[in-house]
């Protein structure tokens, strides 16, 4: 039942509903206490309100939003509690008493402080909000943008703001209680000069040198980066806060570009959310500001996923523009019509090129280049199960088995996810599996975001395995290296305060406009990071048993991560199975929408060199025994050359290809803009010889007919 109300409240967790209940109930309880009147009670039911409003807030309850929609918001929560407290001094017959007055007139000042206060923090925020966000590019030699406000000021300011009649409201029930005006009067004052106060510690960054330059004079020192930097190849990049792991696969590889790079993002949220890269990054919220932006130098554009505002830079015409995608899979986004937009289509391999054709969806064979994954480069390939003990096995071989469904998709196809129909079965026949293997459940980061049953059979198959762990845990055939755990645990310990020294050295940056001032990447603390998380990644798979199940969720460790440690995947259609083709290790797809193994094979190419499974899972024998025997694997030769089909050819390597491709699509660029300029020009020259032989033929004003000055008429 807790359940239900926690889900139908929407709030995160029991406490959190506790909580909403006594703010809830805090207000009538602090009536009826006013109305009989006890100032004990009323004492007590304020404390409720007040500690339990606060917790919310800080856990940013989606209650309380709720509750500003129906009028009862947080101004409107304080001003019902002041109000209750002057019906409590007049239910106690000092409305004639100088406390009474003085209560009234302070909460009327205190409300008249709110307007400039609010006013104030909304003026900072909107004036230190820039209309382009950057990192790695340098501003501040160009303008100067002045530190940020303290946080303390700006932070849940109004939430700060209203609690500061604490003061107020605690010397007046002492006075009510001791009948005595003294402590009244002195928490009156002291809520009305924190107010003031507060106030005042704004005034300074709404004028003079505290307020950052004019949009026009931010712009301006963007294009002259521009200008000065010029950029040859941008990614361009527009989506919600969720998908922002679509422009972060993509980061290394236009690290590794040969030429000048630029990543171009379109929402402040994904800006916040971009992995670390020594590329620089221009986000540029509004259409018109990208539009006025200067780009003359760039002559290949990537577009990383088909969204509305591809638009604004795709209208410019001195640039090839190109869809890279941010996958590779049989899923009909693979096939977009929107593709008809772009120059060119870059697939990973020939799979790629015979999908469009295909779906005939208006992409042209020749507009279609090849170009490998340069994202799989981390992806190590199979060398089979190795021999020897795997974290205590009886038969001395734990092989690990990777789960990896996809999400449940926009449209409620069963076919979507195997999470829904055999997330259970899969996992629970894994769990089970005689000679024993690992599972590893890596669940995508959008599951269960639209579907409830999606979220509710992710949940269970979570339970599933921390319980299959649990029993796993206490099998005496079972051992483990405590020693050597213990020190990758110590080893886990030192390298993220490490890691935590090196992002959070100087700070976090106070806003926007600050990060964008500051934001100039240490590209040697970047490297150092860099081979923290290495080193990171190692020490956590060392960190546990090598026969545990394991729930593995979050950035870290990463897919490929979970590919190089595992033997064996069993997924569904999505850009995983295509990524982990590139391993050469078994895998099995799962049909959930039961097409068959024939039909399930010709609609899908990823799944050709694939164990098919069904819904039940039945078929998992075959993908595990693949793996305890690779000699007797039937589908290794299948995988060998699926993976050329899908991915390319190993050599050249893929960022080889891609930057070959990136090449000569500037070429391409550059020869069509060269090819504009000498058309305008020869049409230039030819209007200018027009014009001059026009202004032969006709006589100047007032001049004499051609042949009257020689006497020549009549």
């Amino acid at each position: 039942m807790i359940s239900t109300a926690i889900r139908v409240a929407r709030v995160g967790s029991a406490a959190e509903l506790a909580a909403a209940a006594l703010m809830i109930l805090g207000y009538p309880t602090l009536m009826l206490a006013a109305l009989v009147p006890s100032v004990p009670a009323f004492a007590a039911a304020t404390a409720v309100t007040y500690l339990a409003d606060h917790f919310l807030h800080r856990k940013g309850s989606y209650l309380i939003n709720r509750l500003s929609k129906v009028r009862a918001g947080l101004s409107i929560r304080f001003l019902i509690r002041q109000l209750l407290l002057i019906l409590l001094l007049a239910r106690l017959s000092l409305s004639d008493d100088l406390v009474f007055y003085g209560a009234t007139a302070c909460f009327i000042a205190f409300y008249g402080l709110q307007a400039p206060h609010g006013a104030l923090v909304t003026l900072i925020r909107n004036r230190r909000r820039m209309p382009v966000a950057t990192r790695n590019v340098d501003l501040a030699s160009r303008i100067r943008i002045p530190d940020a406000p303290p946080q303390v000021l700006l932070n849940r300011s109004a939430e700060k703001m209203l609690h500061l009649d604490l003061a107020a409201v605690v010397g007046i029930l002492v006075s009510a209680a001791l009948d005595s005006a003294l402590a009244g009067f002195i928490g009156i004052c002291v809520t009305l000069v924190l107010g003031s106060l507060y106030v005042a510690a704004l005034l300074p960054y709404v004028r003079g040198r505290q307020t950052p330059p004019t949009p026009e004079k931010v712009l301006d020192a963007v294009d002259d980066w521009l200008r000065e930097y010029r950029p040859e190849t941008v990614l361009y990049f527009s989506g919600s806060k969720d998908s922002a792991y679509q422009v972060n696969m993509w980061l290394e590889t236009m690290e590794q570009l040969d030429s000048k790079p630029l990543i171009i993002l379109r929402e402040r949220v994904i800006l916040q959310n971009l992995a670390p890269s020594t590329v620089p990054v221009i986000c540029v919220p509004g259409g018109v500001h990208l539009m006025n932006m200067d780009l003359s130098t760039v002559r290949v554009a990537l577009y990383a996923a088909n969204v509305g505002k591809n638009i604004h830079l795709l209208r410019v015409p001195t640039m090839k523009h190109v869809f890279i995608g941010h996958g590779d899979s049989d899923k009909l986004a693979s096939v977009n019509p929107f593709s008809k937009v772009y120059d060119e289509v870059w697939t990973a391999g020939r799979a790629g090129r015979d999908r469009y054709a295909i779906a005939d969806v208006g992409v042209r064979d020749e507009d279609i280049v090849e170009v490998g994954r340069p994202q799989l480069a981390p992806i190590q390939t199979w060398q089979g199960v190795p021999e020897g003990p795997r974290g205590g096995a009886a038969d001395g071989r734990c092989p690990t088995v990777l789960y990896a469904p996809t999400w449940e998709g926009w449209d409620d196809n069963p076919g979507n996810t195997s999470i829904l129909l055999a997330g259970e079965s899969i996992v629970k026949k894994l769990v089970k599996a005689d000679p024993p293997v690992r599972v590893l459940y890596k669940p995508h980061p959008f599951t269960g975001t639209v579907s409830a049953r999606a979220k509710a059979a992710h949940q269970r198959i979570t339970a599933l395995v921390a319980k299959a762990a649990a029993q796993r845990g206490a099998d005496p055939r079972f051992t483990t290296d405590a020693a050597a755990q213990a020190e990758a645990k110590a080893d886990l310990v030192r390298i993220e305060a490490r890691i935590a020294e090196l992002v959070g050295k100087g700070g976090e940056k106070g806003d926007e406009a600050e990060a964008t001032r500051d934001g100039l990447v240490d590209v040697k603390k970047h490297e150092e990071i860099a081979r923290l998380r290495a080193e990171w990644n190692d020490a956590y798979w060392r960190s546990f048993p090598t026969w545990e199940h394991r729930v593995v969720t979050g950035a870290e460790p990463r897919l490929y991560d979970c590919f190089n440690v595992s033997d064996a995947m069993v997924s569904d259609i999505s850009s995983v199975v295509s990524d982990f083709i590139a391993s050469g290790k078994p895998y099995a797809v799962t049909d959930s929408a039961e097409l068959g193994v024939e039909e399930f094979k010709r609609q899908n190419t990823a799944v050709r060199a694939a164990v098919i499974l069904s819904n039940s899972a039945a078929e998992l024998g075959e993908l595990l025994g693949a793996v305890r025997d690779p000699a007797a694997d039937p589908l290794a030769a299948d995988r060998t050359e699926l993976k050329q089909y899908l991915l390319g050819p190993d050599e050249p390597t893929s960022i080889e290809q891609f930057n070959t491709a990136v090449a000569n699509l500037a070429i391409k660029a550059e020869t069509r803009n060269v090819g504009q300029e000498s058309r305008a020009a020869t049409g230039a020259a030819e209007a200018a010889e027009a014009e001059a032989e026009l202004a032969n033929a006709v006589p100047a004003p007032g001049a004499a007919p051609a042949g009257e000055a020689d006497g020549l008429t009549a």
